[in-house]
């Protein structure tokens, strides 16, 4: 206890010091809205009265005479304010408020003279002084809350927040008298607490006079929610041992078991409220509506929604898409209405109640979100409240659902892509202009991403149909290649049916072109994904020897070698074919396509060389090889492309050189088989 008293005098010194310091910062303050001088004089009484109150004491008459001097200064500056606030010249009212809280002051200071001389009548007036002390702080503090409503539209943060603080200097001298009135003696813990208040309120009005623009102060939702926690939680225990205490004086003899029933009965209730999820919710919108100006914090809001949506392990996209917008609101199920042949049909949904949902869209709920984009509230509907073009468009079975709250229209460059149907939340409540303007945004974000989801959906259809289309365009440009031998072999039997030979080459032909087809319809399977035939070593010569014999008036094969290439055998013989195919179709009758075979020590080389009308620099550049391009009359212009595919395939390439009206020559290198592995 012997702290008490120096404890008093070092904080009344230190709120001394800093009152002395704020007139500099008032003073420098710009602004025509404060009255600056009347501040930096009402600063520094009351610099001089924490200064008495630390030197000479709280009871000594000077102390008195310069506290009811730093209200007078306080209250000339909050009348000036009051001036500048709103009229030119104060009311009659306002200003006679002004001067009775001014006689009440001075008349507390003629009391506290007279209560301070010894005599019968010393405590009736002491407490008499206490009561005007009080009634010149409730007056100041009722000031102070009319001028702090005046400023709010006209004055910055930082006049607001000095008039606020100036509201608590007041409100702790109201606070001690009072105290001190009803019998706690005014030295001690009293005289701390008293220094301590003024300290926060001079620390509260530096912070005043220093701000600058529109700085607010600003507390993290989660802050303010876990902060009110912990208070709750001690203001728990408090009441517990408060009651404990209570139920030790008074229980007697069973005061154990009637604290200990009380303490597991209060934690069950505790426990019973908490779980409760209506009850939470209730508390999280009376503190959004009463401590912050928004009712979300949108940063944590859209991360949270974006996370949601770019969580693709999680769920599928119509599902992330639905528990996103419906985490906005806290509901807790939500559908998806999706746009299908001009309505609204029900697709995937969180946590919703199928079974009542309609198998057919509807058409007005439909053109009516497209055509005003407007969030519909299932309740008002129910109620009557909803405008009648809302009313018409909601359908039967949403009124009929209980749970049905929200709809939400998701809306793409102009078009419905769908709807939200949200879930009524644990506590019910009527739309905002924060919720449209939050669903309206969250519900175009959705919608974009459902637009893309869509498209993509709808090109990797369309690969899958191209895939198919170019598979069968080749097909139909080898069946071509096969109706012009076996036209060609009609034609020839028509002269040599008669010879053995012919028949025999002819069945061959018609053997192999047989085959080929089957093998093209298995092309044209839908589990055929292309040639998946290993590269191995493949004899060439053979091969050519083969190609050759199809073709034997129009294909010479040139004397070679044998040789051996690492290649995939089915696929290099039909990228020949292509390339014999149409060195035929460009040659004269008279003039064969000859086939060479030759090697180097890196490649086997295959050359196909007609003598047809060749090709320009710029068609073998920019054309050869692109796929719908032919020099010939109703080409199909695929099989060069084909060609090069097939070789590219199994590690080979084609080199053409062509010069019109001299012929073309392809020429494909293949890898060249080692020959240890030729040998195998």
């Amino acid at each position: 206890m012997m702290l008490t008293p120096a404890l008093s005098l070092w904080l009344h010194a230190l709120a001394a010091l800093l009152f002395a310091l704020l007139p500099l910062a008032a003073l420098r303050t710009g602004g025509d809205a404060l009255p600056r001088r009347a501040l930096a004089g009402a600063l520094v009484l009351t610099a001089l009265a924490a200064l008495a109150m630390a030197g000479i004491g709280a009871e000594a008459i000077v102390t008195r005479v310069v506290e009811a001097l730093c209200t007078l200064g306080w209250l000339v500056f909050l009348l000036l304010l009051h001036r500048r606030a709103g009229e030119p010249r104060p009311p009659l009212a306002l200003g006679t408020v002004y001067g009775v809280i001014a006689l009440v002051t001075l008349a507390a200071l003629a009391v506290d003279g007279f209560a301070g001389t010894p005599g019968p009548v010393a405590d009736e007036t002491a407490s008499v002084a206490l009561l005007l002390h009080m009634l010149v702080a409730v007056g100041a503090l009722v000031m102070v809350q009319a001028l702090h409503a005046a400023l709010a539209q006209s004055a910055g943060p930082g006049l607001r927040w000095t008039v606020a603080a100036l509201g608590g200097l007041w409100f702790a001298e109201f606070a001690v008298r009072t105290l001190a009135y009803l019998g706690v003696p005014m030295d001690g813990m009293l005289l701390v607490a008293h220094g301590a208040a003024w300290v926060c309120v001079a620390a509260a009005m530096g912070l005043g006079l220093q701000r600058r623009g529109d700085w607010r102060v600003r507390m993290s939702r989660t802050v303010a929610y876990q902060s009110l926690t912990l208070v709750a939680v001690g203001a728990y225990f408090v009441l517990l041992a408060l009651a404990t205490s209570a139920l030790a004086t008074l229980g007697g003899a069973h005061a154990r078991l009637l604290q200990t029933a009380f303490v597991f009965g209060a934690t069950a209730a505790i426990l019973a409220l908490v779980s409760n999820g209506a009850l939470r919710g209730w508390v999280k919108v009376k503190l959004a509506k009463h401590l912050f100006r928004h009712r979300y914090d949108y940063r944590a809001e859209w991360l949270r929604f974006t996370e949601t949506l770019g969580a693709p392990g999680a769920a599928p996209l119509d599902q992330r898409i639905v528990r996103a917008l419906a985490d906005l609101t806290d509901s807790p199920s939500g559908l998806l209405l999706v746009a299908e042949e001009g309505g609204l049909v029900p697709g995937a949904g969180w946590h919703w109640e199928r079974t009542a949902l309609p198998q057919l869209g509807d058409a007005t709920l439909a053109a009516h979100l497209e055509a005003t984009g407007r969030i519909l509230e299932v309740d008002a509907v129910r109620l009557g409240l909803a405008d009648a073009r809302d009313a018409a468009a909601v359908p039967g079975w949403m009124c009929d659902s209980p749970a049905a709250w929200v709809v939400v229209p998701l809306l793409h460059r102009g078009a419905l892509v769908g709807a939200i149907l949200l879930s009524r939340p644990a506590v019910a409540r009527r739309l905002d202009w924060e919720d449209f303007d939050l669903l309206k945004a969250a519900g175009r974000q959705v919608a974009s991403y459902l637009a893309e989801a869509r498209a993509q959906e709808a090109l990797a259809e369309a690969q899958r149909f191209d895939e198919f289309n170019r598979r069968f365009a080749f097909l139909l440009h080898d069946i071509k290649n096969l109706v012009s031998q076996l036209a060609l072999t009609a034609r020839n039997a028509e002269r040599h049916a008669d010879n053995p030979a012919f028949r025999a080459d002819m069945i061959a032909t018609l053997r192999d072109s047989s085959d080929r087809l089957n093998a093209l319809l298995a092309r044209l399977g839908q589990h055929h994904r292309g040639r998946s035939e290993p590269a191995r070593p493949t004899a060439l010569l053979p091969l050519l020897e083969r190609l050759a014999a199809r073709h034997p008036a129009q294909v010479r094969l040139a004397p070679a070698a044998k040789a051996w290439a690492t290649a995939q055998p089915a696929a290099l013989e039909q990228l020949l074919a292509h390339l014999v195919q149409n060195a035929i179709e460009a040659s004269p009758a008279d003039a064969p396509v000859t086939l060479t075979l030759a090697t180097d020590p890196d490649h086997a080389i295959i050359d196909v060389q007609d003598q047809g009308c060749g090709m320009s620099p710029g068609f073998v550049r920019n054309r050869l090889f692109k796929p719908f391009t032919s020099s010939k009359p109703g080409g199909f212009g695929l099989g060069t492309f084909e060609a090069q595919q097939l070789a590219q395939g199994m590690g080979a390439r084609i080199e053409v050189e062509s010069r019109e009206g001299q012929g073309t020559r392809f020429r494909i290198l293949l890898r060249a088989a080692p020959a240890v592995e030729a040998a195998a």
